[in-house]
């Protein structure tokens, strides 16, 4: 089982690592095997604590851009009686293309789900995903800086994201996401870079990116925390709340953070970081055996 300190650490790394673009599940599956921690990653157990501090993440975000979901749900059903999606109402645009990138990943997630939950049990894989984690920002910046038509407008950025994704790029930008499902890639990161290569800025990518996680990580809790009710995890219960806690509480600062961030900023630094700790990880892992 976690114990409650185990917890505590887990619950804050997810809080960060699932906002910043190093990969929270990445860092949930390799922390551990450093520490010499004896927690069988693969037990039903440890996937409902990650889910549980994956929610805390998206009740976070949801707070956060609260009054921004409050426009958007409303501009979904507007377009739902109107039976039609106009291009001069953003609110409606944005939350159709919100729906439509959560799409892929909902769907690969159901279908690939019990293959991917051994990946869980393997931290030198995972730390080898890291590294290809680190590729993919690296790239996403090398991409994006070949782009000439990258203009910040003064328009609100929401309205900048509307105008700027049609239906096929949100699948695209939403099949990228999709790649955070191997533990080792970042869902933050990879929508992020999808977000780079279709021509959004930097902030409106990165905001764009938190809109879009919030449905998916909420509806895999969903899908996934009934189960605490039907099984006799009741020793888990001090775990989780001390993990969604601590997971909530450092989400909350990091998307304060990275919104700031991105405005002046870019992925490289983030990129470093994934390419080094993959590698001493691997080499720890390798010399571990």
């Amino acid at each position: 089982m976690i114990s409650p300190f185990q917890a505590f650490i887990l619950g804050s790394l997810q809080g960060i690592t699932e906002l910043f673009p190093i990969s929270s599940l990445g860092h949930s599956v390799i922390l551990p095997k450093l520490l010499g921690w004896n927690i069988n990653q693969n037990a039903p157990f440890f996937l409902i604590f990650l889910v549980a501090t994956h929610f805390a993440t998206a009740l976070v975000l949801f707070g956060f851009f609260f009054k921004d979901w409050l426009r958007i749900i409303s501009g979904i059903i507007r377009s739902f009686l109107k039976r039609e999606i106009s291009g001069r109402d953003t609110d409606a645009k944005l939350g159709w293309l919100l729906i439509i990138g959560t799409i892929p990943a909902g769907l690969l997630g159901l279908l690939f789900e019990n293959y991917l939950k051994n990946l869980f049990a393997i931290p030198t894989l995972t730390a080898i995903f890291l590294i290809g984690n680190g590729l993919l920002l690296y790239g996403g910046e090398l991409l994006r800086k070949r782009k000439t038509d990258i203009k910040q407008t003064e328009e609100g950025s929401d309205m900048r994201i509307a105008k700027k994704l049609n239906w096929g790029q949100s699948i695209a930008v939403g099949s990228m996401q999709a790649i955070a499902l191997i533990p080792g890639f970042s869902r933050t990161g990879s929508s992020l870079v999808g977000g780079l290569l279709v021509g959004l800025s930097h902030e409106d990518a990165v905001r764009y990116s938190f809109l879009l996680a919030t449905p998916i990580i909420a509806a895999a809790a969903v899908l996934k925390l009934p189960e605490l009710a039907f099984n006799n995890y009741q020793t888990l219960a001090a775990p989780l709340l001390i993990g969604t806690i601590s997971s909530g509480f450092f989400a909350y600062v990091s998307v304060r953070f990275l919104t700031k961030y991105f405005q002046t900023n870019n992925l490289r630094l983030f990129a470093l970081y994934c390419l080094l700790a993959g590698a001493l990880s691997s080499l720890v892992f390798l010399f571990l055996h």
